[in-house]
C-alpha cells in the first residue's frame, strides 16, 4: 500500500513514493502548518524546522503533495473554516478562528474553494440560486445546472430524475429552478462537445475546489481534441509525478464533466479506466473525438 502524507478527512490525500527521512520532513512540515492558530508559518521557517533549503524543500513538497506549502496552508484553513461553520459557528468567528485576519482574504477566494459565500455555506447552499435545463444526446439525458456566476454541474444519464437528485445532493437547502431560455446556448456548446466537435465558446464556471484539484482540471482542458493522457502523464504535467491516485480521484470528483474532460484520462496501459457516468459513454466519447476509443490501447500524442 502506498503511504499518505496525511488521513484528515478534509486535507489532500497523495500517495508517496520517497525516502524515509523525505517523507517525514514533509509530514513534519504538514503537521506545523495544521497547528497554526493564526498566519501560517512562511516557507523559510518550515525549510529551517526541517532542516532543508527553502528552495529545496519548496520542490519537495510540491512533488509530494501536487502544490506548493502556501496552497497548501490556505487549503487547510478553508477546511478549517468549513468544520467551524458545520459546528454551527458565527460566520465571523469562524473566519477568525481558522486565522483570517479579515474576512476579505476568504471572501475574495470562496467561490473558487467553498464554491458560494462562507454565509451560505454554512447553510448548506441556502439562498444560493441554480437553474438547470436537460438535452438529449446520443449518450442518454445531459443535464446542465449554473449559479448566476457559471455553470457548477454536468451530468449524464438515461434518467432526469436521477439527473437532478445527483445535483442536488451537492447543496441540499438551493433553490433549482429549469431554465432553459438562459442556459440553452451552454447546454447547446455541451451538447456539441459530446459529439465531439471542438470547442466553439468558452463557458463561465462556478465550481468548488482545492488547490490540487484546480491544477489536474487545468491539465485536463489542455489535453486536445482527439487525444488522451495517462494518469502519469497529468500527474508530470502538474510537477507531482508521483501522485497518479490523486491525479484520479480529482478526475473522479470533477462536478464539470465535458467541460473539464476527465474523460480524456485514461491509465497506463492505456484502458479505459473510471468515468462517472459509465464506461460505455467513456469510450463513446472518445470514440467522437477521435482518439482511438474503439480499439484500445488508446492512441495518444508523443511527449
Amino acid at each position: 500500500m502506498p503511504d499518505t502524507l496525511f488521513t484528515n478527512g478534509h486535507a489532500l490525500m497523495v500517495p508517496l513514493q520517497m525516502d524515509p527521512a523525505q517523507t517525514a520532513a514533509v509530514r513534519r512540515a504538514c503537521a506545523l502548518i495544521d497547528a497554526a492558530d493564526e498566519s501560517p508559518p512562511t516557507l523559510e521557517m518550515l525549510a529551517k524546522a526541517v532542516g532543508i533549503s527553502a528552495a529545496h524543500f519548496q520542490k519537495l513538497f510540491k512533488r509530494a503533495t501536487g502544490v506548493s506549502p502556501r496552497e497548501y496552508a490556505e487549503t487547510r484553513r478553508v477546511a478549517r473554516v468549513k468544520a467551524l461553520l458545520k459546528q454551527g459557528e458565527p460566520v465571523s468567528s469562524a473566519l477568525y478562528g481558522a486565522g483570517y485576519g479579515s474576512s476579505r482574504g476568504l471572501y475574495e477566494t470562496a467561490h473558487a474553494t467553498l464554491g458560494m459565500t462562507p454565509a451560505t455555506y454554512k447553510k448548506g447552499g441556502l439562498g444560493a440560486e441554480i437553474g438547470y435545463a436537460f438535452g438529449r444526446s446520443a449518450l442518454g439525458e445531459v443535464l446542465v445546472a449554473a449559479t448566476p456566476r457559471g455553470v457548477c454541474f454536468v451530468a449524464l444519464g438515461e434518467s432526469r430524475g436521477k439527473l437532478v437528485a445527483e445535483m442536488k445532493s451537492d447543496f441540499p437547502a438551493a433553490s433549482f429552478t429549469p431554465d432553459e431560455a438562459r442556459l440553452g446556448a451552454w447546454l447547446a456548446e455541451v451538447l456539441r462537445r459530446i459529439e465531439g466537435a471542438p470547442p466553439a465558446a468558452a463557458l463561465p464556471l462556478d465550481i468548488r475546489a482545492t488547490a490540487f484539484q484546480r491544477r489536474v482540471w487545468q491539465a485536463l482542458t489542455a489535453i486536445p481534441l482527439g487525444e488522451t493522457r495517462t494518469y502519469s502523464d497529468l500527474a508530470s504535467a502538474i510537477g507531482a509525478p508521483r501522485a497518479q491516485r490523486a491525479v484520479g480521484r480529482a478526475c473522479a470528483t470533477n462536478p464539470i464533466s465535458i467541460l473539464v474532460p476527465c474523460h480524456r484520462a485514461v491509465r497506463e496501459d492505456g484502458g479505459l479506466g473510471g468515468y462517472r457516468w459509465g464506461l460505455k459513454r467513456k469510450q463513446s466519447l472518445l470514440k467522437n473525438e477521435g482518439a482511438g476509443a474503439g480499439d484500445f490501447p488508446a492512441r495518444r500524442s508523443g511527449r
